[in-house]
């Protein structure tokens, strides 16, 4: 259900992309870092809910070195698209594809000897020599290769000719934590070391890599010669980057927005909603919109979050279901059939951001724009 707007008729429930908002963010993470170093937008999880092949023609046009996906699965989706720019697959491979990492020329992120062995004899079966990028972990503790194991593994490494160590990265664990300052810094030691060791065996990898989007403006030592930003490119910055840096422009990429679909008035001392959780204090006028948590509006949001209609915010009320939800407009007397509803974005003077709806819901704004469904169409808007 995502691409470009058509005419044939929806639900009127949409997520809107700002492909202008898009560019304007990577081209300030471009200011921030410099020319000499490269960009690599995060793609995964279909460019955190926003559409990763729309995103990534927009990014590649702006300058995009590279492209970090999760799995091979997802490159290949951008390849099949025609993006053409190295994408690096940050979660490796699974036993078996090797090949497809061949066919669709995928770098892996590597951390485990086995899968690069077998990465090596699939690319002296096809006669190819395969660039991988190896993980250090400093101290994320999730995937990569520790310190004490790294020269090990270099060494085990250098007998496969199929395979080049083109990168050497990590991953800085909590670098949108002030408090956690001196974590960090213990962390690009480490990765120092990493780099050290790795010339010690002949390797000079082309790419060095640690800074994600807290990292890249908290911390320019850790820049190196190539960043891998994701929630800052879609304008996410207030639960991403350290609440002690002064903010800058970063703009919203999504806005997520439906539509009054019925209006009633309902007399004081009326039940709303499963389970009969609201009930109306006063004479009440309800409005019903075409969205529920199987679109993406986390149901933990009933009873406390809130939208915009006509610019002005108003409460939802009883248990938001699964297509439906209520709001709340009695003091927005204007209020009529088939308004936009704004569930997340900005609408007048008035915004309500991923933001507060992740602290609302106990989460990150990360998981809120992954969050929304196939179902509802993404519709890209550019006016460059």
């Amino acid at each position: 259900m995502q691409g470009i707007e058509t005419s044939i008729p929806r639900r009127p429930t949409q997520a809107i992309i700002s492909l202008d908002n898009l560019a304007h963010n990577f081209r300030l993470i471009k200011k921030i870092v410099g020319n000499e170093v490269a960009v690599m937008p995060a793609m995964k999880a279909d460019a955190y809910g926003h559409g990763a092949i729309e995103c990534a023609r927009v990014l590649e046009a702006e300058g995009a070195a590279w492209f970090a996906v999760a799995l091979p699965e997802e490159g290949v989706e951008l390849r099949e698209a025609e993006i053409t720019k190295p994408i690096l697959s940050l979660g490796g491979f699974w036993e078996g594809q090797e090949e497809l990492l061949i066919q669709y020329k995928l770098t892996p992120v590597m951390f485990r000897l086995d899968l690069l062995k077998k990465l090596n004899a699939a690319a002296r079966r096809a006669g190819v020599i395969c660039d991988y990028h190896l993980k250090v972990d400093t101290g994320m503790g999730r995937l990569g290769v520790s310190i004490t194991e790294l020269e090990n593994f270099l060494d085990a490494a250098m007998p496969l000719k199929n395979v080049r160590l083109d990168g050497l990265l990590t991953h800085i664990a909590s670098a949108d934590v002030m408090e956690a300052d001196g974590y960090s810094n213990r962390q690009f030691k480490l990765f120092e070391q990493a780099q050290t060791l790795a010339r010690k065996r002949g390797q000079y990898p082309r790419w060095i890599h640690a800074a994600n989007s807290a990292t890249l403006v908290a911390y320019p030592q850790a820049h190196c010669n190539l960043i891998r930003p994701g929630n800052l490119l879609y304008g996410n910055w207030r639960d991403t980057l350290r609440t002690d840096l002064a903010p800058q422009d970063w703009r919203a990429v999504m806005t997520l927005r439906s539509q009054i679909i019925f209006l009633k008035t309902v007399a004081a001392g009326t039940s709303l909603g499963y389970g009969g959780t609201f009930v109306s204090e006063r004479e009440s006028r309800i409005a019903t919109i075409a969205i529920g948590y199987e679109d993406g509006l986390p149901r933990v949001l009933s009873n406390r979050g809130r939208v915009l209609v006509r610019g002005q915010f108003a409460p939802i009320v009883g248990r938001i279901s699964m297509d439906l939800t209520l709001v709340d407009v009695t003091d927005i007397t204007e209020a009529t059939l088939d308004d936009e509803v704004v569930i997340m974005g900005r609408q007048g003077d008035a915004e309500i951001t991923a933001e507060e709806i992740a602290q609302l819901a106990g989460t990150i704004s990360y998981e809120i724009t992954c969050g929304i469904s196939a179902r509802v169409p993404r519709i890209y808007k550019r006016q460059l």
